[in-house]
């Protein structure tokens, strides 16, 4: 039988900028395949504005710390070898490698060209506040350490359809660019009017040469580092269609099984439901309706209903396509889209991702390893492990629910006979001292069962009728299961 599959996003905000990343992964690649981790989602690989750049600042699409380009060799997190070697290694141990593909913009031209633009109002990106007018722009990239390796595709504002900087008179704006078959592209999000534009030099997708060069681009980068899958960034923003066109091609090249997950930033589960339809469900998405319910939990403590903790979130609708997180990059403090799930209830949070039947969840390496930065967090490696580990050897089986209390909830999986000592009860309280009786089957009647997490010392033995009542401390989660009978350091064992 298959065990279940974990993810890691394998990197946070501000790991540090010392080019030593991928080998930090070729590293830890079996320790994590240990805790049970199968595939880990990496930062961008391609050459930044600068190397200190976490890598969404895109310069280079084919420059993965190759060439000699915005001050150094390598990117923030190595060098290609280093990449390729990593990638290699997480295969070796069994471990999927997905990359994250940033396809919305670039930054750092390497020249300004002057063209015509209308400026818009930022707030409703169809509504032109200026007549056509000339700025100049930085739009011109070609690569000069680079060359014509790989790619001789050069870069100019006939490529792009917005910009944000006119060199010219030094000034910001929202400046979507003039000229035939040029505007906003159709097929994005709808936040303030239009979101084609997000940052930087906007890449239009009307453009076949654009459209041709980034579906190239894509086949070029799967065949160069070997990797599982791609994680897709800011797709709200991209032409939907060219979504739905890249991932058929991908697929075509390396097979069906090659995973992509994008990142569509909205918790309006009827655009995701719309965006899943215009892309033929060929991808999964981020499962942000979720992520701001954790975040409102933690937020509003013992007030928030847990009973509804799962009500209009992707993985309660569309479980096949959801993929589960408590935090991320973009979430963590100080950061873009800061909505940090709060510590106290960090742990239950990651129960409730990856302890269920449904969802492809994935654990942030902020809350695992820890964030550095200005304002550094611990990480909570000892907290996690365990659920880890319980997703790995216990959470099989059918799925009973017992959400019948606003503060206290539960769930049983009932285990599978193909592994051993299968099957474990949940429960998550978020006010008082709680306890929930609850079914573990006939079968287990006798058994003695542990909390996993270690947050209660006592055992619980299952009735002869199946049934017992599994506590829980206020504020906390506690997982009971069945011991393994040589507990052993890794969760995986060969």
């Amino acid at each position: 039988m298959k065990r279940n599959h974990t993810m890691m996003q394998f990197f946070e905000w501000h790991v540090a900028a010392d080019g030593e990343h991928w080998k930090r992964l070729a590293q830890m690649a079996p320790d994590l395949k240990a805790a049970g981790i199968d595939s880990v989602w990496v930062p961008p690989v391609t050459k930044a504005v600068s190397p200190e750049d976490t890598g969404y600042g895109v310069y280079d699409l084919y420059d993965l710390g190759e060439f000699d380009q915005k001050g150094a060799v390598r990117t923030k997190y190595g060098t290609k070898q280093e990449l390729v070697d990593a990638i290699a290694e997480c295969l070796k141990n069994g471990i999927a490698v997905y990359v994250d593909l940033v396809m919305n913009h670039k930054a750092g031209a390497d020249e300004t060209e002057v063209f015509e633009v209308i400026e818009v109002d930022p707030n409703d990106r169809n509504k032109d506040i200026s007549q056509p007018f000339e700025i100049e722009g930085w739009t011109k990239f070609d690569f000069p350490g680079r060359g014509d390796e790989y790619s001789s595709f050069k870069w100019n504002h006939t490529h792009f359809n917005g910009t944000d900087f006119d060199a010219k008179a030094s000034r910001n704006g929202v400046f979507r660019i003039d000229g035939t078959n040029k505007g906003w592209n159709q097929n994005v999000d709808d936040e303030f009017g239009n979101y084609d534009y997000l940052m930087f030099a906007n890449i239009d997708y009307s453009n076949e040469d654009v459209k041709n060069e980034m579906l190239n681009w894509g086949k070029w980068l799967v065949d160069t580092l070997q990797c599982s899958g791609y994680r897709l960034d800011a797709i709200k923003h991209i032409n939907h269609e060219f979504i739905k066109e890249f991932a058929a091609e991908m697929k075509k090249k390396r097979g069906e099984d090659f995973y992509i997950v994008g990142e569509f930033w909205n918790s309006n589960l009827e655009a995701c439901r719309e965006f899943l339809n215009t892309v033929d469900y060929q991808i999964d998405l981020f499962d942000v309706s979720l992520h701001y319910k954790l975040y409102s939990a933690a937020l509003a403590g013992r007030d928030f209903d847990l009973t509804h903790i799962f009500d209009d979130t992707l993985v309660q609708t569309h479980p096949a396509n959801a993929v589960t997180f408590v935090d991320n990059h973009d979430s963590q403090p100080h950061e873009a889209l800061e909505s940090w799930v709060g510590d106290w209830f960090k742990q239950s949070a990651y129960a409730l991702i990856l302890l269920r039947r449904d969802g492809y969840p994935v654990v942030f390496y902020g809350d695992y390893y820890g964030i550095g930065g200005p304002a550094p967090v611990e990480g909570k490696k000892d907290a996690i492990d365990p659920l880890l580990c319980a997703r790995y050897n216990k959470a099989y089986g059918e799925q009973d629910d017992y959400f019948d209390h606003p503060n206290t909830i539960g769930w049983v999986r009932r285990g599978v006979p193909e592994i051993e000592g299968s099957g474990c009860a949940v429960v998550i309280s978020n006010g008082d001292n709680g306890e929930k009786r609850m079914f573990a089957g006939e079968a287990r009647g006798g058994e003695v069962w542990e909390d996993l997490t270690g947050n209660r010392q006592e055992t619980v033995t299952i009735g002869e009728d199946g049934w017992a009542v599994f506590p829980v401390n206020g504020g906390s989660v506690s997982v009971w299961a069945l011991p393994d009978p040589e507990p052993e350091d890794d969760c995986v064992k060969e």
